[in-house]
């Protein structure tokens, strides 16, 4: 908790040191602008700080400098502060906090006077539990420092740069140590790794151009990046959010970093840590914790867009089940539509008796199905949709008409979902859809919002647009550029594109409007975000289910409604080793649902590809095949080889469901990623720092794929401790200081690697998750090799996964601590139930228990459950095996033991102990 009360831990450093009242010589100043002195300040009424900023000289540069503004930080918990500078006259644009809910500054009427005071504040310091703000009046800078060790995060004292605040253009720069590695700052296709890369671009603008598309602004928006520092024997991360949701271009040169925005606010959050997994959790307390999931959401899933009709879905499921490879959900692209026109269906193609008959047939077996939405609505007198959305006034304006565009269907407008009568609109037009199709889901795509025209475009007369040859794509309305305001043309270019091209090129024209008089210049990477939110309040209002909802676009929060793909990829070995960053990418951003399209949506892959890329894809929290309607059929029986990998890989995923599932929970609750960069369990490692060839799910669980055409080894690292194999237990890797080890990866191999103090919970799989999650359990204990003393955890979450809520005390759910200790030749493994009724009434049980690491002779005594014989309670059977150990660093090699428990039946929703002695 902040301090009760904030200002106990403000301090104010008067030094008597004259200063001169002009900056014309301060040597940060440049010809864009002259920085800003402080010339008040003062205690907020919440415990804040508020200051004024007056400008030094104005400069024309990109536009007139507002010449004063506003200063407010505040520490709003322990370990997150605020720092917004504004105009201090009038409002200027915000993330509206409706959509991002979060404590509101004093209003501007409550700012303080602007008389200068006569001794100016040249130091001055706000302090709070774990961070520290200071300022210089002249020019005015600021630095925000952990209190623990002193550590400077963020200053804006800058040789080269300074504070620039201007109507269309403000910039800022912070300088970096050089070894400070970053992370974040998306969405975009990073070729160099997860590792943000000095000198590359990235551009922050909700764009449609595909991920194939190298250093630029993709789908989403993310102001917000991890900075991981080692100090030697300890490592420190923190991250900072500027929340701003205007175009942006951040400039990262590796001893600094500068944002250069086109309008709203600076209004930074700065979260202190000091682990990455306490950063996430921090953020997404802020942002919003990720949206529970349902448990079928991690099966598998198979779409196309090109299944022309029903009969070939049919087909598709079919085969599925034929090539015996595991599958829970199946998707349509829009040929299920009429006409591409949403909430609809083809009565040729996809007719309604047929499609009810199959959706039933599948539903009844626990699969799923999900058809896309476009935001673009069909402009078309007889089309329902349309004429609703007009009767309730729910489109975006240009010059008080509906904004029109182009999509699929041909002219569309665009609902606004910053109007409360359109999320209203938008709810009741999914229920009409739920009770034409009862679908599970809803895919929202396009939404940057993607547009074929640019402009101002009119209906073209005498002639039919789209024509319906050739590609949907092309622009085939009559249109305009606009470029007379200067929303449209802004003074200062964005690298929008990655080519500058204009801001309203193919999408919504800036100068459109929004409810409330809006400007789409301000609100345009806020779309996918804003339609997210509607369609989440939409599914949730239905049947009181869980919602599932997959979004394209993207912003700070949008992983509280929705998952993510990274969109329109290609089968290519590059895109395959991209995919792994930007997975990780989006656990950092809060949406640890996240995967890419599996074998790649543009053609085409090679079967080889397929065969490895179903060997990542089987690892991505949300796991798909996806392909463009130019493509080859690309599911994973049409090549026996690629069926075979699916089948080994996706059998180890269904396996582990419950583990993906106990992580969705721990992401729900705290933020942590489901899939995580191996710095996040190993901080101090500064050999994974730049890692983005490996990733871990969860603390303990490593994937180590091959990403390279024609090999059948990979080099993987393997950080210090024991590392176990999830093929073959008795293989093991261990070192002191880390190692890197050529492992063996035949085609149908994926290396799976589990980390000591580990305790792994396991199914025995099957073709579907609802199939899957009934089989008994079995856990697998990891001990660090050949240790005589050690410990282990894992945890386990289970629940009705279609209750809206993923929480305990509800009587649908229980949670499951297991922890194991070994220590001079006793064992014991546990367990800690918390609401275990749920577990007992759905007779969950554990078959069999797998201890590795043990030192000993391999003789067991006095096996215990409970306090009392194991054999005299059940017709367990207890085994052990020697097997070789490989010191990583030495390769010296050793013998350990693996206990196995099997033929148990123990109840998963009651505590138990078991217990016994290595000879």
């Amino acid at each position: 908790m902040v301090s009760p009360n904030p200002s106990l831990f403000f301090t104010l450093l008067l030094l008597s040191v004259a200063v001169a009242s002009s900056s014309s010589s301060q040597p940060n100043a440049t010809n864009i602008g002259q920085g800003y002195r402080l010339i008040s300040v003062e205690e907020a009424p919440d415990g804040g700080l508020i200051g004024l900023l007056q400008v030094n000289k104005k400069t024309k540069i990109y536009g007139p400098d507002i010449p004063l503004l506003r200063f407010y930080a505040k520490h709003e918990t322990d370990n997150r502060l605020r720092v917004q500078i504004t105009d201090a006259t009038k409002p200027r644009w915000e993330v509206p906090y409706n959509l991002l809910p979060r404590e509101q500054p004093p209003p501007l009427t409550q700012s303080i006077g602007r008389k200068s005071i006569k001794n100016p504040i040249t130091v001055s310091e706000y302090s709070g539990s774990e961070l520290l703000l200071s300022y210089t009046s002249n020019p005015f800078t600021f630095a925000v420092k952990r209190k623990s060790n002193g550590e400077t995060l963020f200053d804006t004292n800058s040789l080269f740069s300074s504070l620039v605040f201007k109507d269309q253009y403000l910039e800022i720069s912070t300088k970096l140590p050089k070894d400070a590695s970053l992370y974040g700052l998306g969405e975009n296709t990073q070729p160099h790794g997860i590792k943000l890369y000095p000198s590359d671009p990235y551009t922050l603008y909700t764009t449609d151009i595909s991920a194939i598309n190298l250093n630029a602004d993709l789908y989403g928006s993310h102001p917000v990046y991890m900075d991981l520092r080692n100090n030697g024997d300890s490592a420190s991360a923190h991250a900072v959010l500027l929340l701003n949701s205007n175009g942006m271009d951040v400039f990262y040169k590796g001893t600094s970093l500068t944002y250069k925005v086109i309008g709203g606010v600076f209004d930074f959050y700065f979260f202190s840590g000091p682990s990455p997994l306490n950063v996430v959790d921090q953020y997404t307390s802020f942002i919003g914790r990720p949206a529970p999931m349902p448990y079928w959401a991690f099966g598998f899933h198979q779409c196309r867009w090109g299944y022309h009709n029903l009969s070939v879905v049919e087909d598709v499921v079919e085969n599925y089940k034929k090539a015996q490879i595991p599958l829970d959900v199946i998707w349509n692209d829009d040929d299920h539509m009429d006409g591409h026109k949403d909430f609809t269906l083809n009565p040729v193609n996809y007719p309604r008796p047929k499609l009810l008959n199959f959706l039933d047939k599948i539903h009844k077996i626990g699969m799923k199905y999900i058809v896309i939405i476009d935001p673009g609505i069909a402009v078309n007198s007889s089309y329902g949709v349309y004429q609703r959305g007009l009767a309730n006034d729910v489109f975006i304006k240009y010059e008080g008409e509906p904004f029109l565009a182009q999509v699929w269907p041909g002219a569309v407008n665009f609902p606004d979902f910053l109007n409360p009568k359109t999320v209203s609109w938008w709810g009741d037009e999914v229920r009409r859809f739920h009770e034409l199709v009862p679908v599970d889901g809803l895919w929202i795509d396009m939404n940057e919002a993607s547009n074929f025209c640019s402009g101002k475009c009119k209906i073209p007369k005498g002639k039919i647009c789209p024509s319906g040859t050739g590609p949907g794509w092309i622009c085939c309305l009559d249109c305009k550029n606009i470029t007379k305001t200067r929303w449209d043309d802004p003074p200062y270019k964005i690298n929008a594109s990655g080519t500058q091209v204009p801001i309203g090129y193919k999408t919504i024209a800036t100068s459109a409007v929004h409810y409330n008089g809006v400007l789409e210049y301000d609100a345009h990477s806020l779309y996918g975000f804003s339609q997210s939110i509607a369609t989440h309040k939409a599914l949730q209002g239905l049947q009181g289910k869980r919602p599932f909802i997959l979004s394209r676009s993207t912003y700070v929060g949008s992983g509280k409604y929705a998952a993510h793909w990274t969109g329109d990829n290609q089968g290519t070995w590059e895109n395959l080793r991209y995919s792994i960053s930007t997975m990780l990418n989006f656990g950092i951003f809060g949406v640890p649902m996240v995967g890419s399209d599996i074998c790649g949506f543009y053609p085409q892959p090679t079967e080889e590809l397929c065969n490895r890329w179903i060997e990542v894809g089987a690892f991505y929290p949300f796991s798909r095949d996806h392909a463009n309607y130019y493509s080859p059929r690309q599911e994973l029986y049409q090549w026996e080889s690629v069926a075979q990998s699916a089948r080994n890989a996706l059998g180890i995923r269904y396996k582990l469901l419950p583990y993906l599932y106990t992580l969705s929970y721990e992401a729900h609750v705290s933020g942590a990623p489901i899939a995580r960069p191996l710095f996040f369990s190993f901080p101090t490692y500064t050999e994974c720092y730049g890692l983005s060839t490996q990733f871990l799910l969860g603390s303990s669980l490593m994937i180590s794929p091959v990403l390279e055409q024609g090999k059948t080894q990979v080099k993987a690292l393997f950080p210090p401790g024991s590392w176990y194999s999830l093929l073959d237990w008795t293989s093991t890797i261990s070192s002191k200081n880390g190692v890197y080890v050529t492992l063996d990866a035949p085609l149908h191999v994926v290396n799976v690697h589990l980390y000591q103090n580990a305790i792994l919970p396991m199914q025995r799989g099957g073709m579907i998750s609802k199939e899957a999650r009934t089989t008994p359990f079995t856990l697998i204990v990891a001990f660090p090799a050949g240790a005589t003393q050690g410990e282990a955890k894992g945890n386990l979450y289970l629940d009705e996964d279609e209750q809206p809520e993923m929480q305990l005390g509800n009587g649908y759910s229980t949670y499951v601590d297991f922890q194991a200790t070994v220590k001079q030749g006793a064992v014991k493994v546990w367990s800690e139930v918390q609401e275990g009724k749920f577990a007992l009434d759905k007779g969950f049980t554990i078959e069999a228990i797998s201890v590795l690491g043990l030192d000993g002779s391999g003789v067991i005594s006095e096996v215990e459950i409970d306090g009392k014989p194991l054999m005299s309670v059940t017709n367990a059977t207890v085994s052990t095996s020697q097997h070789v150990h490989l010191d990583g660093e030495n390769n010296g090699e050793s013998k350990i033991i693996m206990v196995g428990l099997t033929g148990l039946n123990i109840p998963v929703g009651r505590n138990f102990a078991m217990t016994w002695k290595m000879g």
